[in-house]
């Protein structure tokens, strides 16, 4: 991976962490915007998408959120796979209370991320 790619995959594991230690602290709003962003971001790769989605159904299931389990179950199995022939809809959040074939705009942030990363955000 390039050193900006090297940039995004680390700024995806840190979401990752802090959204894990907020769902600890039952701050659920720093979680949830933690992991969205992780998922604009880890979109265009399998794994790194694979990974959210399962972090956003743990969160689900702390969350004793029934609508968002079931959406990220969903999501699980057809997130990577999507991811392998470049058909996600850019931006989308990753959460159950938005379609999951819905772009999105992307913040100004993570659409700088992902273009010195080489992907596209549009």
């Amino acid at each position: 991976m390039s050193r900006q790619g090297d940039e995004l995959r680390d700024r995806i594991a840190t979401n990752l962490v802090e959204a894990a230690a907020a769902r600890r602290d039952g701050d659920w709003q720093r979680c949830w915007m933690l992991l969205e962003d992780a998922h604009v971001l880890s979109q265009p790769w399998a794994w790194p998408h694979i990974r959210v989605h399962a972090a956003m159904l743990r969160a689900g299931l702390h969350a004793h959120d029934a609508r968002e389990v079931c959406g990220q179950v969903l999501r699980l199995v057809v997130g990577g796979p999507a991811s392998m022939v470049g058909r996600y809809p850019t931006g989308n959040i990753g959460r159950a209370r938005v379609p999951a074939m819905r772009p999105m705009p992307i913040r100004s942030e993570l659409a700088e991320l992902l273009e010195r990363a080489g992907r596209r955000t549009r």
